[in-house]
């Protein structure tokens, strides 16, 4: 057992005796459906540097994972099932404010110790969910199944109702989310500035130059798909290779095209509730010279009687292509530019009009029904018929929405219906602890636009199951099934079904 490893799990195992010897009459952390960390403990202020550190606090957190895929039909070379398992955990400590200064250090670690329960080396690239219990650069390169990462270490400034952090940091926005539902969560290296001075305002600002994604131990660059060595395996891998990240956007293509392959993301936003039962957002995200968007969504909620409310809301997003059209293409997939030297060539049969234009707008509303433990809510979004959305940063264009687990609907031209309802069957005074979520997705995505890799339509059902177990500990189950069409006769493959699966998950939590 190496250094890092031994050191990741003594880490872990010391937080848990401390933990065990503290006062357990209130939890220090919670868990949200999304499995968003909610602090209810935090160290207050001392007046001396010593305290600052002996007064801090200890957040631990064990966690299981396990991933079943079954594709409908395998296809050889390209699709195959998939397995994976991760057991793990993470201890995060904080520091006590001193004279407005604090501390934030959040030490990860993910193992994959029995073979029989993930996939070999050889089958890396079928792998799907479950690829984030460990990172297939590493065990391509080294044959390691495990990840130990310091994925948070920020210094933090507060005065009055501002704050100020620097370093590895969390940062959940419209389009960056700590995604945390496997082992380790996406996180950022930069600068982000939050003040609420302005009644019922918030407004934030951030500057990121590296990104940490859920299945990397390194940081890397925020947009650029691949490194310097290659476009292919594993190289791939130790780039920015999120799910929906815009393979054109690659080293390869960014020195073809005499740009920088070192970016920086930029975001802002203002929420607003000044007006009674409206809340207003506003989002720019911007990578400079290459691509930049801003949102605008409201959501008004309006009392029924009995109990019940019910809440409107839009959301639209518009994107500008600042470059990055140019340099990679309008789809997502990558396929509809070749660079020969420092001369691109771009792809127009292949469903897309403007296949060197990154230019497009995404649009959605929903209307969401609550009454205690009851959620229910339809919703419809589409894509305009330009670009792809560019959004590798684990925030998802449409969630909230109508986006479904593990499916990608922003694609251009591509429309989704959603309806879906949960209920907290504990808050309900039925089942203590338990709650459930059912969603019904239909996808529409555009036949023409499968010849440069998109998707076929599909429905989709997802559930989820949640239940507390005791104090700390709780259970999810996840179910995806997704029944999809066969390839039409624009893609590549037409008449095979790649695109319908089952998919299950299953984790265990538990926080001290």
């Amino acid at each position: 057992m190496n250094l890092i490893k031994m050191s990741a799990i003594t880490a872990l195992v010391c937080g848990l005796c401390i933990s065990a010897n503290a006062d357990d009459t209130k939890a220090k952390r919670e868990l949200k459906n999304n499995m968003m960390e909610v602090y209810n403990t935090l160290p207050s202020s001392v007046d001396n540097l010593g305290d600052a550190f002996t007064k801090g606090v200890f957040y631990g957190r064990l966690r299981m994972n396990a991933f079943k895929w079954d594709w409908k039909d395998d296809v050889a070379g390209s699709i195959q099932d998939n397995k994976a398992f991760g057991l793990g955990g993470s201890l995060i400590y904080k520091s006590a404010p001193y004279m407005g200064v604090s501390a934030t250090a959040g030490l990860y670690y993910s193992d994959s110790p029995f073979s029989g329960l993930r996939d070999s080396v050889a089958d890396l690239k079928y792998i799907k969910a479950g690829k984030d219990t460990f990172s297939r650069y590493d065990a391509k390169t080294n044959g390691d199944y495990y990840m130990a990462v310091l994925a948070q270490a920020y210094l933090q400034y507060d005065i009055s109702k501002t704050t100020l952090k620097a370093g590895r940091q969390i940062f959940e926005s419209f389009l960056t989310k700590s995604n945390d539902t496997k082992m380790i969560p996406n996180t950022f290296e930069g600068f982000v500035l939050e003040t609420k001075e302005i009644p019922k305002t918030r407004i934030r600002g951030a500057y990121f130059y590296a990104q940490k994604l859920r299945d990397h131990t390194t940081f890397h660059d925020v947009i650029t798909y691949s490194d310097s060595n290659s476009t292919s395996s594993p190289a791939t891998w130790n780039g920015n290779d999120d799910s929906a990240v815009h393979k054109g956007l690659s080293f390869k293509n960014f020195e073809a095209a005499g740009k920088d392959v070192h970016h920086k993301l930029i975001l802002a936003d203002v929420s607003n509730k000044s007006i009674d039962n409206l809340k207003i957002d506003v989002t720019y995200a911007a990578v400079p010279d290459v691509v930049s968007s801003i949102t605008g969504e409201l959501n008004y909620k309006i009392a029924l009687p009995g109990g019940y409310s019910l809440t409107p809301g839009i959301r639209y997003m518009k994107q500008m292509d600042n470059g990055g059209g140019k340099v990679g293409g309008a789809n997502l997939g990558g396929s509809l530019v070749t660079w020969t030297g420092s001369t691109a060539t771009y792809n127009s049969t292949k469903g897309y009009s403007t296949p060197d234009s990154l230019e497009s707008s995404l649009g959605m509303a929903r209307l969401v029904l609550k009454k205690g433990p009851l959620k229910a809510q339809i919703a419809y979004s589409a894509v305009s018929d330009d670009a792809d959305i560019v959004a590798p940063w684990r925030g998802f264009p449409t969630g909230g929405y109508t986006r479904a687990m593990a499916q990608y609907n922003w694609y251009a031209n591509t429309k989704t219906y959603d309806a879906e309802v949960a209920y907290d069957f504990g808050k309900a005074d039925i089942i203590p602890g338990f709650s459930a979520m059912l969603r019904y997705a239909i996808q529409d995505f555009d036949e023409k636009k499968q010849a440069a890799g998109v998707q076929a339509d599909s429905n989709v059902i997802h559930m989820d199951f949640r239940q507390k177990i005791a104090k700390g500990l709780d259970a999810k189950l996840r179910i995806g099934l997704v029944s999809a069409d066969k390839l039409s006769s624009y893609s590549s493959t037409p008449g095979i079904d790649k695109n319908s699966y089952n998919e299950y998950r299953f984790e265990l939590n538990y926080l001290f």
